[in-house]
């Protein structure tokens, strides 16, 4: 039966009522240079092969000067950042971190006349920022491509004449021209024109799509083939485009917990590293015999170098980038890697149903006329009642009725919460409701069993009929449904529909439960239920809605997911994940894509620990040498790197 809309009560009755990604300085930018970064490596790296080629007569020269005047320039090019660095920090009392290490390493090789391997630290670590950087910025170049596709220009339509002004200047109201192969500028109406748009920037769609007059449109869509004059319908500054950008550059502010730890770990991990080393470095001689200084000094510059948790620190923040990255290139925007990791947990997925399973384009598809009343008069007497709703049911009765609508002969009209409409039409008392308000004004009917939305109408307390209202299951919503089963997820519908209609639905795409005639408020304590179920077992319930009747759904779940809400302020503003196309499939992509990203993650942590592990054990008793060294830090970091960098290139998630 109808879910009737929602407004207060009835006529003649009184009732109750989450970065940084890492310390490198090439990441720290939006835009990787590379040939900037390539030529002082070049330069330093011909300078170290040379002093380490002619290393011998270099340092024969008298105070081994000539070694010092190749060497030296190599060192200063290749680690004057991580230097300047280490200063800086000092002096702000952030002693303890990747670059201090490095510092005290190198330095204390060029004081025991190892400058090879001092180079070596410096110059291999550069060449791991690069990696690192051309890495970074293959992910913010997946997320920027939304930054993309921020409009420089309007066409601004001005007593007959096109003025091109920045977005910015344009008032809600004004008229806009765009022209094939322009991006639109703001979110509105089409006023004029017909054409095919391209939406894949902004929602991952990869087939344009018509437009025709009185359909919206968003800032950041390309105009493919027809003149579009558009009537704006927002600001710029709260249009679509605008708040996905905000979105975008605050996506790495709220952090895992996996990432949290990291920086903890990394926070007391450092002085200990030296405290060890210093220990290596003084102990051993004082306490074993024939121990020398020099080499337990050598021993404890090994260890120093390996210790450096430059893998880490790099690589996990990278790994989650590279997933908030990876979604964006997938049309599905999260707001942080703290919601990847809560998409691990999750075991329970709740749907909203119109919108959101089905197309939410209501249309009458049949009217059943009883004791009398014709077809025409029974539509001609229901849109006269919703003329003055905004409800989706209202608004398809009135498009079935097309023809203008003489409001002044409703009166005394009043909304019932769940339930419908009563009004006075003439000398008539009219209801349009569900079956609920039959049964609270004692109206005789026939049970109905049909496949869609019911809306009855009732004259001076007589039936008079039933107006069926169909919305369309999405194309994809059955896929979806299977591939989250296949994920071990269990899937339910909530739904302010009717029963009849919840069940037909629920059994069509084989989910595994629904509530149906829900209020608002109702969906909000159904979903409390999930929650405290999940909560047990410390599972996570996703919640998955149009973003703007579902609101109070969305913020209350532990992950909110706005479904096709790209223009609405409420699904950007609450939902922690933001589905750019209306498609239910993305759902079991973001979920997949939160595994896939969070295995990368553990799989750098225990590749990091391992690796410095075994090295600091050999660097320990002397079975290593600084060369190791340098390789083992940098080759962790490295392939740290370039594991976090795969999750860009997957081409399917199973």
């Amino acid at each position: 039966m109808a879910n009737a809309h929602n407004h207060p009560s009835c006529c003649g009755h009184d009732h109750g009522s989450d970065s940084g990604l890492g310390s490198g300085s090439s990441s720290g930018s939006d835009d990787f240079n590379l040939s900037a970064v390539l030529a002082p490596i070049a330069i330093a790296t011909v300078l170290f092969l040379i002093g380490l080629v002619f290393n011998e007569p270099l340092r024969n020269t008298p105070y081994a000067i000539a070694e010092y005047a190749v060497l030296i320039p190599a060192y200063l090019i290749s680690g004057w950042g991580v230097l300047t660095t280490a200063g800086r920090n000092t002096l702000k009392g952030g002693i303890f971190d990747e670059n201090f290490l490095m510092t005290i390493a190198t330095l204390g090789a060029i004081a025991i006349h190892e400058l090879p391997e001092a180079v070596a630290v410096m110059l291999f670590f550069q060449v791991g920022e690069l990696f690192q950087g051309y890495s970074v910025g293959r992910s913010r170049r997946s997320i920027k491509a939304l930054l993309e596709v921020r409009p420089d220009v309007a066409n601004l339509k001005v007593d007959g004449e096109i003025r091109a002004v920045a977005p910015e200047l344009v008032q809600v109201g004004d008229v806009v021209l765009v022209r094939p192969g322009e991006k639109i500028p703001l979110d509105g109406e089409v006023l004029a024109g017909r054409s095919y748009i391209d939406a894949s920037a902004l929602t991952g769609e990869s087939v344009p799509r018509s437009v025709d007059v009185g359909e919206t449109v968003l800032a950041g869509m390309i105009n493919q083939s027809g003149v579009l004059s558009i009537q704006v319908s927002k600001p710029f500054n709260q249009s679509s485009i605008a708040r996905i950008l905000e979105l975008v550059e605050n996506a790495s502010s709220r952090k895992a917990d996996t990432e949290k730890f990291i920086t903890r770990f990394a926070r007391y991990y450092t002085p200990v590293v030296v405290v060890l080393s210093l220990a290596v470095a003084l102990l051993p001689p004082l306490l074993i015999p024939d121990a020398t200084q020099s080499q337990w000094v050598y021993r404890a510059l090994v260890l120093l170098v390996i210790s450096c948790p430059c893998g880490l620190v790099i690589s996990i923040p990278l790994g989650y980038f590279g997933g908030i990255g990876g979604a964006a290139k997938r049309g599905i925007l999260v707001k942080g890697s703290t919601f990847l990791d809560a998409l691990t947990q999750v075991k329970t997925v709740v749907f909203d149903k119109t919108g959101t399973l089905t197309q939410g384009n209501f249309r009458v598809s049949e009217i059943v006329t009883d004791n009398g009343w014709q077809p025409e008069q029974l539509l001609q007497l229901a849109a006269q009642v919703e003329s003055q709703s905004n409800h989706p049911i209202a608004q398809s009765i009135l498009q079935a009725y097309r023809q203008p609508v003489d409001s002044s002969v409703v009166q005394d009209y009043e909304e019932i919460a769940g339930q419908g409409i009563c009004a006075r039409v003439g000398n008539r008392q009219v209801l349009v409701g569900n079956d609920r308000l039959l049964h609270r004004e004692n109206i005789s009917h026939s049970v109905c069993a049909v496949e869609g939305t019911v809306a009855h109408v009732a004259v001076d307390g007589q039936y008079a009929g039933r107006i069926v209202i169909a919305d369309e299951i999405k194309a994809d919503a059955a896929e979806a449904i299977k591939v989250l089963k296949a994920q071990g997820i269990k899937t339910v519908m909530l739904t302010g529909d009717s029963h009849s209609v919840a069940k037909s639905v629920a059994t069509t795409l084989g989910l595994d439960d629904y509530r149906a005639e829900l209020l608002p408020e109702d969906k909000v304590a159904a979903l409390e239920d999930f929650l405290n179920q999940a909560a047990k077992s410390r599972q996570k319930v996703v919640f998955v809605g149009d973003g703007i009747n579902d609101a109070p759904v969305i913020a209350r779940a532990d992950v909110g997911m706005a479904m096709g809400g790209l223009g609405a302020d409420a699904a950007i503003e609450t939902a922690d994940v933001v589905i750019m196309t209306d498609a239910p499939a993305k759902v079991a992509e973001a979920i997949a894509l939160a595994h896939r990203t969070l295995r990368i993650v553990w799989q750098n942590i225990v590749l990091a620990m391992t690796i410095k592990a075994i090295f600091i054990a050999l660097g320990a008793i002397g079975l290593t040498s600084l060369w190791a060294a340098v390789f083992a830090d940098v080759g962790v970091a490295l392939l740290a790197v370039l594991n976090a960098g795969r999750i860009l290139n997957v081409k399917s998630l199973e």
